[in-house]
C-alpha cells in the first residue's frame, strides 16, 4: 500500500525551537523538501495564524531563494474568506451544500445591542443606545468564545448555580442567556450564521474533505498556536495526509515530563469530580491543550532540521525555558548549571519614566542603522509607547511604523466625528464648539489661515462663563457685549454668521430628541463634510471613517429602535477605539514596530521589547460582563488568564532573536509601576548575569540633560521715561505698589490675562453682575426698594447665568439685595440720598492722569459726599491700610474733591464698604477704613483723601515719572494675584537665599 496515497501510519509533527527564525527556517526547510520541481513548492499550501505571517513568511521565501520563485498558496486561517483564500485546494465535495455567509460584524453589534436593550428594558433596567452597544461588544466575544470552543449555548440552560454566586451573576446570566436564545433566530431571518461559526465549518469542511481526497500538492500548517477544537481536527488531518506536516513555534520538546503534565488540563477528581486548576498562564500550556484535542504526544515531535540564519544559539533557548518553568519548579534554578541560566545576547535596560523608555528604544533602533544590513524591530502591547517611539525616531528623519495601527478614534477623522457628536449634544457649549471649530481637518486647505482668525476670535468673545445654550445663545451672547468688548464681539459676529450656517442643519436633528440612529448618522456625516469637506475622507482614517459611517447607516434598522442624541458620542468612540487603522507600507525598511499578535514569527537581528511591567506585558485580565468565572470553567471556555500564557509565548520566542533587549520603566504616567513577572523571572534565572544595558540607560539620561539649572534672579526691568504709562487707573495703584513687575506685564507690555473657556462664575464675575443690577437699579428705578429684588431674580432666571450660580449663591444674594434696598431707603429717610453711580473720573496729579470709575456717591445732609464700594467678599484688611495699600476709597474721593466728575462737587467725608458677605448670621453689612475718632489706627475722614494722594504720589515718582525698577513681587503680601508668575519665573527666584 502507497503510504503517499492513503495517508501516513505516523503524523508528521515538527517543532521550530525558540532560539531559531521561524519563517526563515520554514522557508528553508520547504525548499529543501519539494524546492527540486520547479512547480513543487507552487503546489503547495501553507496555513498561517493572520496575514502578517503570511507576509513574514514571504519575505522568508524571498530571502532563502536567492532568485525567482513560484511561492506555495499562503492561507490565514483567520482569514474570513478561508474558503476562497485556499481556491481548488479547498473545494468543497461536489454534493456539499455552500456555507452560509457570515454576519457582519457591525450590522451583528447593532442587532445584538437591540436584544440588550430590550430584555434590560422588560426587566425594568433600561440603558442608553452607547451601553447597549459596549455591552453587546462584550457579549459577541463571549458568544465567539462559545462558538470556538464548540460549547452549544443551550448547556447555559443546564447550569446550577451556586448560592454563593452575587446576584449580579444571576442577573447577567439570565439576560445572557435571554438574548442568546433569541440569537439563532434573527440569523435565521438574514440567512446567514456567526463568523466564527462559519470559520468553525470551513475548518472541519476542509478536513473532511482532504480525508476523501488528498490535494495535489504538499499542505504545512506552520505557526498556529489557536488551540479551537475546529482547529486541533484540521491540524490532526494536515499532519496525516501524505505531503502534510504541523510546524510549531517553540513546542517545549525537552521540558521534564512532571513539569509538563502540572500545566493541565486534568482529569475530574473521582470522588468530587472537581478538576485541579490549569496553570493557563504558562507560555505552554495553549500548546498542550492544542496538543491534547490533536490526539497526539510531545514525544512524536521532531526538531525541524533547518535553521534560518538569524538564530540565537541553543543555550539560550534553554535558558529561556528554564525562565519559564512552572512556579513549582523554580527550585531547580540553583542547582543549574551556569550555561543553563545564561541569557547571553539579552541586555535589559530599566528607565524612570515611559518617555525615558521610549527615548532608549529610539536610541537603540537608530544604533542599529549604523550597521550595513542590520535589522531591528520593537514588539510591544504598549500603543502609547510605540507611538512615542515612532515620534522620536522622526526626529532623525526615520519613518517608521506600527503595525498594529492606530484606533481610528484618535486618529483626524475619527476625532473630527467624536468633537462634532459632543459639539452637538452638548448644545455648541464653548469648549465643545471651539474644539471642533479648531480641528486641523476644519476648512483644510487654502481658505484655513482666514477661518482660523474667525475662531481666534470667536475663542476671545467666548471667554468667561457659559453663555446660553444653542447656537442661539451665541448668536445674543455676540450681539449684547460689554462696552469694552465690543469692538472684539462685532468682529467675532461678522465671522461666526459662515460657521453658524455650517451646524445649523445638525442642531436641527439633535435637538429633535430621540430618533432613528440613520437619521442621526446622516446629520453628523453632512455637517461634516459641510465643515472639513473632502479631505475628512482622504487616508486610511478616513476610508475607515467613510465605512464605519455607511455601514452604520445601512445598518441602523437592525440596531435600537431610538437613541438618545447624547448617546451618540460615546456609541461613536465605543467603536472607533476598536477599530484599528494600519498605515500603508513605506516605512523604514530595517525598521519595524509590531504589537505582540503582528510580531509572531517574525524575526530581526535586535528584538526589543518593551513595556515589560504588570499591567501592559502581560496585560490585564479583560473581565467577562455576561459570565462568571466559575461559569465559564463549567462550560470549559478559556479562563480569563489564558491571554498571560500567550504573552508568555510570544516573549518567549521574540528573545530567541540574536540579539534581545527588554526595556520597562519605573513609573507609568500617573504611579509607580511594578516590573513585569516576566522581567523578574529572567532577572532571577540571571542572578548577577543579568545584564544591564548601562550605556544605553545612560545615553537616553544624556541626550536631553540640559545641565546644572541656573535660576534667575528676580526680574526688575528698567524700561525708558518714554514708554512708562503717563495714565493710571485707581484700581492699579495697589498693583503698582504691591508688584511693579506684574504692572509693567499689564500696561506696558500689554499683556492682559484671558478668562478661561466656559469659565466657573469667579469673584469678579459675580461683583460685576451684581454691579449690573445695582446700577440699572439706580438709573431706571430710582432706587426704589421694590424694584431691586425682581432685577436680581430676572438676572438669575436668566439662561446665562452659570446653573451653580443660580443654586447656591441665589439665597445669600437675594438676602443681601433686600438689605441693600432696606438700607438705602433709612438713609434717604434721614436725608442722604443717592448722587450717582457708576461713573468715571479723572484728574492730573504729579504729571499722570488718574482715573477711577465709582460704584456709587451719595450726598449727606451736611452737604459733603460719601463714596461707596459694594464688594461681594470681603472688605481690604486693616493691615493692608495701615501699609499704604487698599486705598481705593481715598483716590475716588480725591478725584470727587478735585472735580475730576461731571455734575459732582463737594468734600468727601465718608467712605464705605458696603459688603454682600456674611456677618453675625445675616448677609450684607458697612464697614469703613475711616474712623471720626480714629479707632483701630484709622485715619480720621478729614485726613483720608491726603493720604491717599501722598502714597500715590510717591508711587507715581518712583515708577512713572522716575526711573526706579519694576522689580517683581516687591510686597508679596499685599499681590494675592498670581497671572504673571509664570512670566517674571516666579519660582525659581522667590524665597531662596543666594549663595
Amino acid at each position: 500500500m502507497d503510504e503517499r496515497e492513503h495517508g501516513r501510519t505516523r503524523p508528521a509533527l515538527y517543532t521550530i525551537p525558540v532560539h531559531r527564525a521561524f519563517a526563515d527556517a520554514l522557508a528553508a526547510g520547504l525548499i529543501r523538501r519539494f524546492g527540486a520541481d520547479p512547480l513543487g513548492l507552487a503546489r503547495g499550501l501553507i496555513l498561517l495564524p493572520n496575514n502578517r505571517a503570511k507576509r513574514a513568511v514571504t519575505d522568508a521565501f524571498v530571502r532563502a531563494s536567492g532568485g525567482g520563485l513560484l511561492l506555495p498558496r499562503l492561507v490565514a486561517i483567520g482569514d474570513p474568506s478561508f474558503d476562497e483564500a485556499g481556491g481548488a485546494m479547498l473545494d468543497p465535495a461536489d454534493d456539499a451544500a455552500p456555507v452560509a455567509p457570515a454576519i457582519d460584524p457591525l450590522r451583528r453589534r447593532l442587532i445584538l445591542a437591540r436584544l440588550v436593550s430590550e430584555e434590560r428594558r422588560r426587566t425594568a433596567q433600561p440603558i442608553d443606545a452607547a451601553e447597549a452597544v459596549r455591552l453587546a461588544g462584550e457579549l459577541a466575544r463571549t458568544l465567539d468564545q462559545l462558538l470556538v470552543e464548540d460549547v452549544a449555548p443551550s448547556r447555559l440552560k443546564a447550569i446550577e448555580l451556586a448560592e454563593e454566586l452575587s446576584t449580579h451573576w444571576h442577573r447577567s446570566l439570565a439576560l445572557f442567556s435571554a438574548v442568546v436564545e433569541r440569537w439563532p433566530v434573527e440569523l435565521a431571518r438574514l440567512g446567514m450564521v456567526d463568523g466564527a461559526a462559519r470559520r468553525g465549518l470551513l475548518l472541519d469542511r476542509a478536513a473532511k474533505s482532504w480525508r476523501a481526497r488528498s490535494p495535489g500538492g504538499f499542505v504545512c500548517a506552520a505557526g498556529i498556536t489557536d488551540s479551537a477544537p475546529a482547529v486541533a481536527r484540521l491540524l490532526r488531518c494536515v499532519s496525516e495526509l501524505p505531503d502534510g506536516m504541523v510546524v510549531l513555534a517553540g513546542l517545549a520538546i525537552e521540558m521534564d515530563e512532571r513539569e509538563w503534565q502540572s500545566l493541565g488540563p486534568h482529569a475530574p477528581d473521582l470522588a468530587t469530580g472537581r478538576r485541579r486548576p490549569s496553570i493557563e498562564t504558562h507560555p505552554q500550556f495553549h500548546l498542550k491543550l492544542l496538543l491534547d484535542r490533536m490526539g497526539v504526544n510531545r514525544g512524536e515531535f521532531e526538531v525541524w532540521r533547518e535553521g534560518g540564519g538569524h538564530d540565537a544559539t541553543i543555550a539560550r533557548g534553554r535558558a529561556i525555558a528554564n525562565a519559564f518553568a512552572p512556579a513549582d519548579f523554580t527550585g531547580k534554578w540553583t542547582t543549574l548549571d551556569a550555561d543553563q541560566r545564561r541569557l547571553s545576547g539579552i541586555t535589559a535596560a530599566e528607565l524612570a519614566t515611559p518617555a525615558e523608555e521610549a527615548q532608549a528604544i529610539a536610541l537603540a533602533l537608530r544604533e542599529a542603522l549604523e550597521t550595513e544590513g542590520r535589522t531591528a524591530a520593537l514588539v510591544t502591547p504598549d500603543r502609547a509607547l510605540a507611538r512615542r517611539v515612532a515620534a522620536h525616531c522622526a526626529r532623525w528623519g526615520i519613518e517608521i511604523d506600527d503595525s498594529a495601527g492606530r484606533p481610528l478614534s484618535l486618529l483626524p477623522s475619527g476625532t473630527l466625528l467624536t468633537a462634532l457628536a459632543e459639539a452637538a449634544t452638548q448644545r455648541f457649549a464653548p469648549l465643545a464648539l471651539l474644539t471642533l471649530l479648531k480641528h486641523p481637518l476644519v476648512r483644510f486647505g487654502a481658505t484655513r489661515l482666514a477661518w482660523l482668525d474667525g475662531v481666534r476670535a470667536l475663542d476671545r468673545a467666548l471667554r468667561g462663563p457659559r453663555p446660553a445654550a444653542g447656537l442661539a445663545g451665541i448668536d445674543a451672547h455676540l450681539a449684547h457685549p460689554p462696552e469694552r468688548e465690543r469692538e472684539l464681539r462685532a468682529r467675532a459676529a461678522s465671522w461666526w454668521a459662515e460657521a453658524r450656517a455650517l451646524l445649523a442643519p445638525i442642531e436641527a436633528v439633535f435637538d429633535a430628541g430621540e430618533q432613528d440612529l440613520a437619521t442621526m448618522v446622516a446629520a453628523l456625516r453632512e455637517a461634516a463634510q459641510a465643515l472639513c469637506g473632502d479631505a475628512l475622507w482622504g487616508g486610511p482614517a478616513g476610508r475607515a471613517a467613510a465605512m464605519l459611517l455607511s455601514s452604520l447607516e445601512a445598518d441602523a434598522g437592525d440596531g435600537p429602535p431610538t437613541i438618545d442624541p447624547a448617546s451618540l458620542p460615546g456609541m461613536l468612540r465605543t467603536l472607533m477605539d476598536e477599530q484599528a487603522v494600519r498605515p500603508p507600507q513605506g516605512g523604514h525598511p530595517r525598521l519595524a514596530i509590531y504589537g505582540l499578535i503582528e510580531a509572531r514569527l517574525q524575526t530581526a537581528d535586535l528584538m526589543i521589547l518593551g513595556g515589560l511591567n504588570e499591567g501592559v506585558w502581560p496585560g490585564k485580565p479583560a473581565p467577562d460582563p455576561w459570565l462568571a468565572p466559575r461559569i465559564r470553567s463549567e462550560l470549559g471556555l478559556p479562563g480569563l488568564d489564558r491571554r498571560v500564557g500567550i504573552a508568555a509565548h510570544d516573549l518567549a520566542c521574540a528573545l530567541g532573536a540574536p540579539r534581545a533587549l527588554i526595556t520597562r520603566a519605573r513609573r507609568d504616567t500617573t504611579q509607580p509601576a511594578l516590573a513585569s513577572r516576566f522581567w523578574l523571572r529572567l532577572q532571577a534565572l540571571a542572578g548577577e548575569r543579568f545584564e544591564r544595558a548601562t550605556a544605553l540607560e545612560h545615553w537616553t539620561r544624556a541626550l536631553d540633560d540640559p545641565g546644572a539649572p541656573e535660576p534667575v534672579e528676580r526680574p526688575a526691568p528698567v524700561p525708558p521715561a518714554e514708554l512708562r504709562p503717563k495714565r493710571i487707573a485707581v484700581t492699579d495703584v495697589d498693583r503698582l505698589k504691591a508688584d511693579p513687575y506684574a504692572f509693567y506685564a499689564r500696561r506696558i507690555l500689554r499683556l492682559m490675562p484671558l478668562d478661561p473657556v466656559d469659565a466657573d462664575p469667579s469673584a469678579a464675575w459675580r461683583g460685576t453682575a451684581v454691579h449690573a443690577i445695582l446700577e440699572e437699579w439706580a438709573r431706571t428705578d430710582n432706587c426704589a426698594p421694590e424694584a431691586l429684588r425682581p432685577r436680581a431674580l430676572a438676572m438669575l432666571r436668566d439662561e446665562r447665568t452659570h446653573p451653580m450660580m443660580r443654586a447656591l449663591w441665589q439665597p445669600r444674594l437675594i438676602e443681601a439685595i433686600d438689605w441693600i434696598a432696606t438700607r438705602i431707603a433709612e438713609q434717604a429717610a434721614s436725608g442722604r440720598n443717592v448722587l450717582a453711580v457708576e461713573r468715571d473720573g479723572r484728574i492730573d496729579i504729579a504729571g499722570v492722569t488718574l482715573t477711577g470709575k465709582f460704584d456709587r456717591i451719595d450726598r449727606l445732609p451736611d452737604g459733603t459726599l460719601a463714596v461707596i464700594d459694594y464688594k461681594t467678599g470681603m472688605p481690604p484688611s486693616a493691615a493692608a491700610l495701615r501699609a499704604g495699600f487698599s486705598l481705593q476709597l481715598g483716590l475716588l474721593g480725591l478725584i470727587a474733591e478735585r472735580g475730576g466728575y461731571d455734575g459732582i462737587a463737594g468734600v468727601a467725608r465718608v467712605f464705605e464698604y458696603w459688603s454682600l458677605g456674611k456677618q453675625q448670621d445675616r448677609f450684607g453689612y458697612v464697614t469703613s477704613p475711616v474712623d471720626p475718632a480714629g479707632k483701630g489706627g484709622k485715619d480720621l475722614p478729614e485726613d483720608f483723601t491726603a493720604r491717599a494722594a501722598a502714597h500715590l504720589v510717591a508711587a507715581i515718582e518712583s515708577w512713572l515719572t522716575g526711573s526706579e525698577p519694576f522689580t517683581a513681587k516687591l510686597h508679596p503680601d499685599f499681590a494675592p494675584y498670581a497671572e504673571y508668575d509664570q512670566l517674571m519665573r516666579r519660582d525659581e527666584w522667590y524665597g531662596r537665599e543666594r549663595r
